[in-house]
């Protein structure tokens, strides 16, 4: 896959800006490295566990009906991993160090995703991709089973049992 010079321009931009950058990957929704400024990282892999959790995030953030999910955060003990949607089937994920002033990363990463996503919809093919419903909808009520149901109205099940202990 070839990846437009632009996008690495702008990865590189981008660790310019943000010094504390260990690491950026810009992937596909389902888990596919598009571009990546990631050493000492493993690209594929953090591609596939970002494309996950955001799908997770988007989930939750559906669940609690606050609208279309932008970014995400983990903090952990020695940084940050945050990811940021850019457009409909991309995101950016960036990993930093737990020095790095986080207002500051979220300010060139916005930045960035703009600048991408204005790369990326020129480069993009239209593709129709269905949408997680914002409003509950109404759903078809679970059919109800009984063990009952199930068995057969023409011999009765322990109908074998019960003659063959009446014969002895």
């Amino acid at each position: 896959m070839t990846v437009d010079p632009a996008v690495l321009q702008e990865l590189d931009r981008l660790r310019s800006r943000v010094p504390e950058l260990k690491g950026c990957v810009l992937a596909s929704t389902d888990g596919l490295v598009v571009a990546h400024d990631a050493h000492g990282l493993e690209p594929d892999s953090l591609a596939a566990l970002a494309a996950a959790h955001l799908a997770l995030a988007r989930r939750f953030a559906h669940a609690v009906n606050h609208g279309a999910l932008r970014e995400s955060v983990v903090e952990c003990d020695r940084g940050y991993i945050t990811t940021y949607t850019a457009g409909q089937n991309t995101l950016l994920t960036l990993v930093t160090s737990g020095d790095a002033n986080l207002a500051m990363v979220h300010l060139e990463a916005r930045r960035c995703v703009r600048r991408l996503v204005r790369i990326l919809t020129v480069e993009a093919k239209p593709q129709v991709r269905p949408e997680i419903p914002t409003q509950p909808g109404p759903s078809a009520p679970l059919a109800r089973r009984t063990p009952m149901a199930t068995l057969s109205s023409a011999s009765p099940p322990n109908s074998t049992l019960s003659s063959n202990s009446r014969r002895q």
